[in-house]
This record gives C-alpha cells, structure tokens and sequence, in this order.
C-alpha cells in the first residue's frame, strides 16, 4: 500500500511562522530586560563610580624649578610667583562660538587683557588663524595660559564667580627670576624656557621617554637645557571635581609636586659682572676709536670673554655681546621680541660668541705653532729673519706695521708677534713636505699641532649648540673647492663684481683644490680660512699653562636636591693631551712671560706687579676681507686663562688689553702695583673646593673660607 504525503494547507504556514516570529520577539525582549536588569541593579554601582570620575579632572601642578647658583651659593636664576590663567581647550571646543566669544571677552576684562590676544594664545600652533609668537606651542590637552601675572584680586574673583568662568582656571605658579648679584646678566650661560611642543612630546612617548611627563616648559639654552632632567623637577597633579560645562565644583585630592633641583656652576657673580662690565666698556670705547686704516670708528659690533681655571677646565666667568634680557622669556615672548633675538641687524643677540662664534685667530696662533715647530726640528736657538716683508710666489706678505726685527729667536718673534718670522716657519716645512700643491696627504707639522690643541673640533662643553670651529688644511681646501666650483665658475664665466672678486672666481675655478705656499704662511699666522672659537682659544691656552691637558670645560659644579643632599658631583674631565716635548711647553711659557712686559702688550701692563702675578700673554689682530680687524688677546696664569676677542675692533692690545688688565686685577686684588688677595672679588682668589653650605632653613650660605695661596702665580 502507498504512502501518502500530507501537505500543510497555507493556513497552518501562517500560524507555525508567526509563532516564530513571536518566539524571537519575546526571547529579544527577555534578553535586553537581562541586559538592563546587569547593568542597572548587578553593575551599577560600579558604572555610577565610572560616572562620577567622569567629572573628576586632573590638573597638572608644575614645581618649582631649580635653582642656578653660583660657585659661593649666590642665586642666578631663581623662581617667584605668579597667578596664571588658563582656558581648559577641551572644556572651550564644547562652547559654540557665540559662547566661546563671550566666554573669552569675559577673560579679557577681567585680567585686562585685549580680546584678539587672548584668543590667539587659545589657538594651537599650526591650526587655521595661529600666529606665531602668541599661539600655544604646547600640549593641546593641557590648559592654555592666555594671561601671566594676574593681579592677586583678579585671579581671586575668577575663582569666586567659576559659574562665569567655565573652563577657566587660575593657579599660583612658579615663574624664573633672576636676581642678578653683582648686576651679572649670563643670559647665553644661563639659557631660558619655553613651552614643550607636541613634536618634543610625541617623539619622547615614541622612545618610551617618561622625563617630559606633565612638563609643560623645558630648557631651550644655555644650563637650563644641559641639565633641564635635574632643574624641572617632578609634576603633581590636583583632582577636581567639575560640572558639565567645566565648573569647578570643588578638590577631590592632589599628588604633591617635586621640587627641581639646585644647579651649582662654577660660574662667580663678582667675576662674571666685572667681565660683563669690561667686555661692554670695551665695545663703548672702540665705537668711539677712529680707525686709521678705514678712516672712520670702529664698528666693535660683537665680542665676547672666557675666564677658565687653567688646572681643570671649569668656566669661572664667559660672557657675550651683544645680549639680550633674560626675562623676555617668562610671560611668553612676543613675536617682534623674538624677530629681534635672530635679527642680524641687531647682530644676532641670541648668538653666544664664547662658544658658536668663530674667527681667525690671528697672532694668539703662535704659540701653539711654536710647540709645534720644537716638535719638528727647530728649537731655542733657532734664528729667523724678522724681515719688513716676504716674497711668497707673486705675492708680498708684510710684517705687521711693516716693522723689521732682523734675526731673533722665537721668543722675541713672539712678544713683538712678528709675522714674517712665522711666515718662514710656515714656508720651510712647505717647502720640506708639501710643495706638491695638490697632494692632500703631504705632511703638516703645523695642521698636526693644532689638532693636537684640540681645534677643529668641539670642546664638549655643557653648554648646547657649540661650534666646532675650522682648521684650513688641504683636505678641507680640497672639499670646499669641491662643494663652491659650480659657484665660482658660474661668477667667473659672467666676469661680474669686483676686481678682487672677479680674479679670486678665476683662480679659484681653476685650481681652488690647490694648497699652496700662500696657504702654509697664512696658516702660520692664523689667518686664512682657519676659525677657533674663544673657548677653544682660552682651552689651549690652558693646556699650555698646565702642561698638554685638554680638558672638557664645565659651567656646572653639582646638583643638590632641595634638602641640600648632594645628588651628583660633575667633575673636570679630561678630553685628550697634547702629544709635545714638555721642554717645548716650557719654552713658550717663559717666552710669553715677556709679552705684557716688553712686548705687545707692556703699554697696557705699565705699573702692573708682573714679577707678583705673572701673566703670560699674546695679542692678536685678524684680517677679515671686507671687514675691520678682528682684536683679540690671549692671557693666562697658573690659575686661570683669561681671553678677549672684538670684532671689528682693531688691534688686540690696544682695544682689548686694558680690559684684560683690569679683569687680572679683579682676580688678583691687584691695587696699582700692591697686590691684596684679600680684596679678590674670588674669597682665596682661587676658585673654593668645597660646595656652599645648604641650610636646614633653605638658606644657601658660602663655602668655608679656605687660606689664601700665596706664591707667584
């Protein structure tokens, strides 16, 4: 018998799918009364605590910076403070900008501000209608400081009436000062802050760099970024509990700031302001010195000064012109400020001549090529023509003033700084090693001794930014011909400027690679295309004082923490030493003892108690095309080098010597010819080896007076 297959009729269709849609509503249904039923009776507690930190905010709370003391505890930078207000960005994008515009007019008047600059320091820098100069360069997530400075009263009344003020803050903050003792400026060694940007926080959160955490400013210059970890302290952060539109409603608890830490150098206030003083007077005077081979004042338009302590490398005074005020930096630097400090107009404030600027050395050379030629065959008793002039190729190279000494030995080539003396020094090992012009490989006694002195290359100072300056040899004439070919070719073949130009694009074009007799005498003398920068200068000379020791020069001295426990002692460190004949060193030493005495410098030093304190010296007065004469003077004792460079000056005893002479007498208490270390504006005269004392009151009190170091120096 066959089965029979029974259809559903369409009726019973109907009813078995909406029984199925009904079963899914109803288990739809069920799950989300579950759903709600978890989240508002089993888990809403915990979802109501998330809802009630949602309105907690966390503010950053800066500490204070560290402070910059000098070598006997006197502060160089410290902090005050100031009530600061700030727009929360995060709280002002919620506002529409009818409300935003009220909001900031508002702040305006209450901190008598001007609306338009208010709402610039709103904007973040790089976004539509940002200037630069007052936009905020900081974090976008940190609130914005649209005034510094706020009267007390005002600050007061902005937290009184915060219904009005929503998103707007007003803390006391801790701002740099700077105390200036003694009047002492240091900008260049001191530095400044500013804000951190959102590349600086961006590339440290890429190297995993938790330092910057919560900074909202940091070192830019100077100390303040070479030891910025130590002086910026440690952020804390205050809870507050705020409305919907960013009311404060009140403080839900606060992680207490750290304290930067204290930055002891070697730096002495008494020191550095006499330094300043002179360096300023000296530039005064030269404006108003005819110079008879331009026959009109000298331009004087930069200098700058290095006080070293010969026997270990630290900076006891270093000093720049021209410079700028160092709290230009603290409410925030408007933008025509800032196109000041970089104007070359204003001769590039920002520019620290002791350790970026770099110049020919002129005659403060000699020395050292001295060393080197004891080194290479010649010695004390070696004779040379110090002859009115000297025919190199087609050219004539003249004795300075064009005087004639005849036949002397080096030390007197280099008290009276004869050049024609050098020239031939210069030339004989030309002539001995590398008369093949372009043969880069040929040996150089001189080049050698001047890298041996550590020119050419950076001192590693701790200080940023330092130049490393530039010695002429073959190979670096070779590159540079390499690099300025297409240039000078191009000038050449359109036969357009000066006569001198249109002749050195010719010669050049064809054979600048050349390193010839011309170069050799020129680098003899320090002219040329060779450059050092004054700390280089003063650290050989240190290293002729001391012995060949190049050491790493250091502004700072120590950090201590807050409570005065001694965190790090930043000691000398030596660099390299200077591979001579001690005899060699010992010879130039003596010789250079005659300088201030009957050589270029004695009609500065007359009266001077040289046989007291015995200054070794050399002047020197660069050539520059189309520029005055650079001065520059080189000293140093025992204890201490002291050098003086000018531009556009004339010469280096008579612009520069008696300033140089005077800065010796603050160093040595030196009353006419009586010498009274006492009165040393250096307690010993020498730089104290103890640190100051760090009271338990907070109080930073001089280093234990140490006997005074008698003998001559």
């Amino acid at each position: 018998m066959a089965a029979v297959l029974i259809r559903p009729s369409p009726t019973q269709k109907s009813r078995l799918r909406l029984f199925v849609v009904r079963a899914l509503v109803v288990s739809l249904f069920v799950t989300l009364f579950a759903r709600l039923w978890y989240i508002q009776v089993l888990s809403g507690e915990g979802y109501q605590a998330q809802a009630v930190q949602q309105s907690v905010r966390e503010l950053v709370v800066q500490p204070p910076r560290g402070l910059i003391v000098d070598d006997q505890g006197r502060p160089l930078v410290a902090n005050r403070p100031s009530w600061v207000v700030s727009v929360d960005r995060t709280m002002l994008d919620k506002l529409d900008a009818v409300d935003q515009k009220k909001l900031l007019h508002r702040v305006a008047r209450a901190v008598g501000e001007k609306y338009s600059q208010v709402k610039a320091r709103t904007l973040v820098c790089g976004q539509p209608g940002a200037t630069a100069g007052s936009c905020w360069n900081g974090s976008p997530y940190q609130p914005v400081p649209v005034a510094t400075d706020v009267a007390q009263a005002d600050a007061v009344r902005i937290l009184e009436r915060s219904e009005d003020y929503p998103g707007v803050l007003a803390q006391q903050q801790s701002v740099r000062a700077y105390p200036a003792p003694y009047g002492v400026n240091a900008a260049h060694l001191l530095g400044y802050l500013s804000p951190i940007t959102k590349g600086e926080l961006a590339e440290a959160r890429k190297h995993h760099d938790t330092s910057v955490n919560g900074a909202s400013v940091v070192g830019r210059a100077g100390v303040e970024q070479s030891y910025d970890k130590y002086l910026r302290g440690k952020p804390g952060y205050k809870r507050v509990t705020v409305d919907s539109m960013g009311r404060v409603l009140g403080d839900s608890g606060e992680v207490q700031a750290t304290p930067g830490d204290t930055l002891v150098t070697s730096i002495d206030a008494h020191l550095q302001s006499v330094v300043e003083h002179q360096l300023a007077q000296t530039i005064r005077t030269a404006r108003h010195t005819y110079d008879p081979v331009t026959h009109m004042n000298y331009k004087a338009d930069s200098g700058s000064v290095v006080v070293m302590d010969a026997r270990n490398g630290r900076i006891v005074a270093m000093a720049s012109q021209p410079t700028y005020d160092p709290s230009v930096w603290v409410d925030g630097i408007s933008s025509k400020q800032l196109k000041r400090l970089y104007s070359p107009k204003a001769d590039n404030p920002l520019l620290f001549r002791a350790t970026q600027g770099q110049y020919a050395p002129g005659s403060t050379w000699k020395p050292e090529m001295t060393v080197g030629a004891f080194n290479n065959g010649f010695g004390p008793s070696s004779r040379l023509d110090c002859s009115s002039g000297l025919q190199v190729g087609n050219r004539w190279f003249k004795n300075y003033e064009s005087e004639s000494y005849g036949m002397i030995d080096f030390a007197k080539a280099l008290q009276v700084s004869c050049d024609t003396f050098f020239y031939r020094v210069g030339l004989s090992f030309w002539r001995k090693y590398g008369s093949d012009p372009s043969n880069v490989h040929a040996k150089d006694p001189l080049v050698h001794i001047a890298k041996e002195f550590g020119y050419g290359r950076k001192t590693d100072i701790d200080l940023p930014g330092e130049a490393s300056g530039r010695i002429a040899d073959r190979k670096w004439k070779l590159a540079y011909w390499k690099a300025m070919k297409g240039y000078y070719c191009k000038l050449d073949k359109e036969n357009k400027g000066s006569a001198f130009m249109r002749l050195f694009s010719h010669e050049f074009c064809v054979d600048g690679y050349e390193y010839r007799a011309g170069d050799a005498v020129n680098f003899a003398i320090g002219q040329g295309d060779t450059m050092v920068t004054p700390l280089q200068l003063a650290r050989a000379y240190a290293a002729i004082s001391n012995g060949g020791t190049l050491y790493e020069p250091r502004v700072g001295r120590a950090i201590v923490s807050p409570t005065g426990r001694l965190i790090k002692n930043i000691r000398p460190k030596v660099q390299g030493h200077v591979k001579s004949k001690a005899s060699a060193f010992r010879y130039v030493d003596n010789a250079l003892l005659g300088t201030p005495k009957t050589g270029t410098l004695a009609w500065k030093f007359i009266g001077f108690p040289l046989d007291k304190v015995q200054v070794r010296g050399k002047t020197g007065s660069a050539e520059v095309q189309g520029k005055q004469s650079t001065s520059l003077v080189a000293t140093y004792t025992k204890d201490y080098v002291v050098v003086m460079v000018v531009t556009q000056a004339g010469t280096g005893s008579g612009t520069s010597g008696p300033a140089v002479r005077k800065i010796w007498e603050a160093l040595y208490g030196v009353h006419g010819e009586q010498v009274r270390p006492s009165t040393s504006v250096i307690p010993g005269t020498l730089l104290p080896s103890r640190l100051p004392v760090f009271a338990k009151d907070g109080s930073i009190l001089p280093p234990a007076t140490e006997p005074t170091k008698g003998g001559r120096r």
